[in-house]
């Protein structure tokens, strides 16, 4: 007998762009053998130098009289330990200039539940009986949001302009003159540095929709997962930004510690109040575990130091590095652009008019043990009705692995690429 569920059921119970990811994420790094090649996920890599950092911080909770316990034994209030959210007000206070208190602060069971928190309070159905979505000026955008609603689908979503450079590169830029506020919208959405192309918006980008925001009388929400003061994964100029109209979400996850599950929210106080009360309701409390290993290295600022020198630089690294591997195994012969590596732990490609489907190269390059994500699933909120053949046309890889994984993977995407291209030559 099959399962009944209710409307809410069937959006997130029926499986999921997010699920197949992390589906393949989590078999990799728990079953994956030598002859697969994960290239799919936003796992981050495994620094020793930052390793190294969590373990001695395990061996100070450790040697502390009974802190340890508290960490595991404990429940912390829903929004958070006071003691990170006091450290972390500090932080953006002392080094960014924000007027924030830990009551503009929000602690979540990572950043995905920061946001299926925010868009299901901001957005869908009120009690007047209207509607509200969430817009997102510029696709391709996080897969994670798109299956988040509990009624009806709450996104709107505009196309890039496209800005082709040279004969391999090119880059998404926000087509301000199609963004159209409407009074539908309940909140604008970007993630800053963008997941999956590793856009970052610039300042202008990012002040104009602001505005846009606060002239609309609605917040405007920066996924910050990614981005500066910490982790900092941006290789270009990016000013981070915060006010009363900004919620800004960062994360613990791309630092090193997605295992601890540990979202942030900055907002202003009725908001981070809102998101306090919805994990109390969801969850009772947040994880220990993350916040208590964290919260020294944010008081004395060794947080900046480790994403400034250490992350930042060795990620910048390794996006050079598959760069060039893309290059060198793509020939620079057949017709393939890769976005600007401005930030994040992806390379996106486009592979204009390819004969095959994003979805059937994902299909052949797993048959070959090479995980990557096809690139339609980030392309949710636009007009189904208006065909784009873009959407299909792209993939997401991460770079983030071992050089042999990293390099071999890209070997076989360009063989079945180009096997693609050459059924339609013949």
């Amino acid at each position: 007998m099959s399962e009944q569920f209710s409307d809410f059921g069937e959006r997130l119970c029926g499986g999921s762009g997010i699920e197949e990811l992390m589906e393949d994420l989590g078999n990799a790094m728990a079953k994956g053998g030598p002859d697969i090649r994960m290239l799919g996920g936003g796992q981050p890599a495994h620094i020793p130098e930052v390793n190294a950092l969590w373990r001695r911080r395990m061996e100070e909770i450790m040697s502390d009289d009974g802190a340890f316990e508290k960490m595991l034994a404990n429940y912390d209030p829903p929004r958070g330990n006071p003691h990170f959210l006091e450290a972390l007000a500090e932080l953006f206070r002392s080094h960014l200039g924000w007027d924030v208190t830990a009551k503009n602060m929000a602690i979540t069971s990572g950043g995905q539940t920061a946001f299926f928190f925010l868009f299901n309070a901001l957005a869908g159905k009120f009690k007047d009986g209207g509607t509200k979505k969430i817009l997102l000026p510029l696709v391709p955008e996080y897969i994670g949001y798109s299956n988040q609603s509990v009624g009806s689908d709450i996104f709107r979503a505009v196309k890039p302009c496209i800005e082709k450079i040279g004969e391999h590169d090119f880059k998404y830029r926000v087509d301000f003159e199609n963004l159209h506020v409407g009074e539908d919208v309940a909140a604008i959405c970007v993630s800053r540095p963008t997941n999956p192309t590793g856009n970052v918006l610039t300042d202008r980008e990012i002040s104009k929709l602001a505005k846009l925001a606060s002239d609309r009388g609605i917040p405007l929400i920066i996924d910050n997962a990614y981005g500066a003061p910490f982790p900092n994964i941006i290789f270009t100029e990016a000013t981070p930004v915060w006010d009363e109209n900004i919620v800004l979400t960062l994360s613990l996850s791309k630092i090193g510690l997605p295992g601890t599950r540990t979202g942030i929210v900055v907002a202003r106080e009725e908001i981070a109040a809102a998101v306090s009360s919805m994990s109390a309701i969801i969850g009772l409390a947040n994880g220990n575990i993350g916040q208590t290993i964290m919260e020294p290295l944010v008081s004395s600022g060794e947080i900046l130091k480790l994403s400034n020198e250490v992350v930042q630089p060795y990620y910048i690294q390794k996006s050079k590095q598959a760069r060039q591997w893309v290059d060198e195994a793509f020939n620079r012969t057949l017709p393939y652009r890769v976005h600007l590596s401005e930030g994040a732990l992806f390379l996106w490609l486009w592979f204009e008019d390819l004969p095959i489907s994003s979805k059937e190269l994902y299909e052949r390059l797993k048959a070959r043990g090479v995980l990557i994500v096809s690139g339609h699933y980030f392309f949710f909120g636009l007009d189904d009705s208006e065909p784009w053949r873009h959407r299909d046309e792209c993939i997401r890889m991460t770079f983030t692995m071992d050089e042999h994984t990293v390099k071999d993977g890209i070997r076989i995407i360009a063989e079945e690429v180009a096997a693609a291209y050459e059924v339609l030559k013949s």
